[in-house]
């Protein structure tokens, strides 16, 4: 028997709810656009922006309940005998793009999906990573902890399949320093699974929101500034040529203001730039975006 959706939609919003509630007071100046967007089936979509805040410059905070006839492409690449089937999908998905370059960018999302294939079945998915344009370890070191917390045992392949994904195969660099990330999931059962992804999207606050009011309030120039917008072409790039959500969006014929809202508002591109050896702009190349064992622990 196929598990009852409604926990995990109900658990998806209320996360959506309370990330909502965290971010706003945080930039202290502006709110979160809030719309719901009911669907064909009972399917829903509940878009949250955040534009021109006075410390987030953008964040989008998305949950969608989507009911289909076949999953699209993006879904069924790596598991093409689902292909043509039934679905139902319930999902949370983040990004937050700050103000001040010396606060990180981050990404996360969370995905249950019910498939009605020839042999049903059902799988979790998600992850939290984190892209920062300066490197401090201490925020690194913070980020991993929270990161291992949230999955235990299961935290060194999590963390390597985040680098793995995470990746920019034309530009040979990662695009942060990671986090977790786990696809198909099942382990040990539906409540097991479940719980497991209540605890990588519990993490998230906790992980993201103290190195962001660590950092908010540090002076920056037009140096640190330009270097964002540098960086966040990085960003724009792995989400418009690689990220399979992205992909997943556009093809399931989602609303394409919300597939498109974790896009950074502004971004710049150079050509042939390196930055000056030495400089706190070449160590996050050196020193930060290379895959990194970053609690010791072993991978």
């Amino acid at each position: 028997m196929l598990p009852d959706i409604a926990p995990v939609r109900d658990y998806f919003m209320m996360l959506q709810d309370r990330i909502v509630d965290a971010l706003e007071p945080i930039d202290g100046a502006t709110g979160f656009r809030r719309e719901d967007l009911p669907g064909p089936k009972g399917a829903l979509s509940r878009p949250r922006v955040l534009e021109h805040g006075a410390h987030i410059e953008k964040a989008a905070v998305q949950f969608t309940h989507s009911i289909g006839t076949s999953l699209p492409p993006a879904a069924t690449e790596r598991n093409p005998h689902l292909a043509g089937h039934g679905f139902q999908a319930a999902a949370i998905s983040l990004i937050v793009h700050p103000r001040n370059p010396f606060v990180p960018t981050t990404h996360a999302n969370l995905r249950f999906f019910i498939v009605e294939a020839d042999e049903p079945m059902w799988y979790f998915g998600g992850g939290f990573d984190l892209t920062p344009y300066y490197g401090f370890e201490e925020d690194a070191l913070h980020w991993h902890q929270q990161a291992r917390e949230a999955t235990g045992q299961h935290y060194p392949a999590l963390k390597r399949a985040c680098d793995e994904y995470f990746y920019l195969p034309h530009r040979q660099e990662c695009r942060g320093i990671g986090g977790v990330f786990y696809d198909d999931w099942t382990e040990g059962g539906f409540e097991a699974a479940f719980e497991f992804t209540r605890a990588v999207g519990d993490h998230f606050l906790p992980a993201y929101r103290p190195i962001f009011e660590r950092r908010m309030d540090t002076p920056y120039g037009e140096r640190e500034r330009d270097w964002q917008l540098y960086r966040r072409g990085r960003y724009a790039e792995f989400n418009l040529a690689i990220d399979r959500g992205t992909k997943y969006g556009l093809q399931s014929g989602r609303r394409v203001e919300s597939v498109l809202a974790s896009m950074p508002p502004v971004a710049t591109w150079k050509y042939a730039y390196e930055p000056e050896p030495g400089t706190a702009e070449a160590r996050l190349y050196s020193d930060f975006l290379p895959p990194r064992d970053w609690l010791g622990i072993g991978e």
